[in-house]
């Protein structure tokens, strides 16, 4: 519980920077109406009508402000959170948790809510009562061809490396390189690589290549840990691509890997490799430029 307060505290920090004191007027009065008196009927009402009152403009917080949101909750990370989605996450800290009502209201708003008001509820899994047992409600999102509702889920949000199963976990990551979402922002990707992974990957790129389309540069990252000859040859193809991205995320690909073989064609490529030493080329970056590109 002193979680939630202190992570609730945190959030009207945020808007108080950047909303107008009419809508922190009303946030206050509605947060403290369902805390009080725990209907889910005015919890409703309140969550639906916060897009009256908070737009829909980026909070940008501060580096010391993400520091301290991973040190309330683990990987909780809000930067790409709007101010709309910060008053929506108040008024569900505050409704009474009470496990059975408060499922039973929790439940109904995912199945009835609209897109944005999905987004604000699936972006704040990790901070949730009772979070664990959302599990089977996130993969089901995992679902969704909406970008702004997967992303909630997939990106900056330390609940699928927490929570997911594997086949679960393959399933959104594969998802997001099809929809060509920027694998750099889903925590924890490299520490939950696996070799079903990499063998969906490398499929997913031959069936790419097969109808003669580009495959996302970031696909190589999933790879590494187990660079074979099989994976190779598929690095060997990125690089002899005219594509300058596909070749440095082939190289750093190889740069990464224990496979001698692999370091031996990375030493083929001394620039790049170079740049990968000082920095200028890292899995975010190149994340990076192909997002420029979409």
């Amino acid at each position: 519980m002193e979680t939630q307060k202190d992570l609730t505290t945190f959030l009207y920090q945020i808007l108080e920077n950047s909303s107008e004191k009419t809508s922190l007027d009303w946030l206050n009065l509605q947060a403290e109406k369902i805390h009080t008196e725990g209907s889910p009927t005015k919890f409703f009402l309140a969550f639906s009508q916060a897009s009256r009152y908070f737009k829909k403009l980026p909070i940008g917080l501060s580096e010391d402000q993400k520091q301290k949101a991973s040190k309330l909750v683990a990987g909780f990370d809000p930067s790409h959170w709007d101010l709309l989605q910060t008053a929506r996450t108040i008024l569900l800290l505050h409704f009474p948790q009470e496990k059975t009502s408060w499922f039973k209201a929790i439940n109904q708003l995912f199945e009835t809510g609209d897109m944005h008001e999905q987004q604000a509820l699936y972006s704040a899994l990790p901070i949730m009562p009772f979070s664990e047992e959302l599990l089977p409600r996130a993969i089901d999102g995992c679902r969704t061809n909406m970008t702004v509702i997967f992303d909630a889920i997939a990106l900056n949000n330390p609940f699928p490396s927490s929570y997911f199963p594997e086949a679960n976990w393959n399933q959104m990551v594969l998802k997001a390189v099809f929809m060509q979402r920027p694998l750099y922002r889903i925590q924890k990707l490299e520490e939950r690589r696996n070799l079903p992974l990499a063998n969906i990957a490398s499929d997913f790129a031959h069936e790419r290549w097969a109808a003669g389309r580009p495959v996302m540069a970031e696909i190589w990252r999933l790879v590494v840990p187990f660079l074979n000859e099989k994976f190779l040859d598929d690095l060997k193809k990125a690089i002899s691509s005219e594509d300058l991205l596909q070749i440095k995320a082939a190289v750093l690909a190889c740069t990464e890997s224990d496979f001698a073989p692999a370091k031996d064609l990375a030493n083929t490529y001394p620039e790049i490799k170079k740049e990968i030493e000082s920095g200028a080329i890292s899995w975010e970056k190149i994340g990076i430029e192909f997002q420029s590109r979409v």
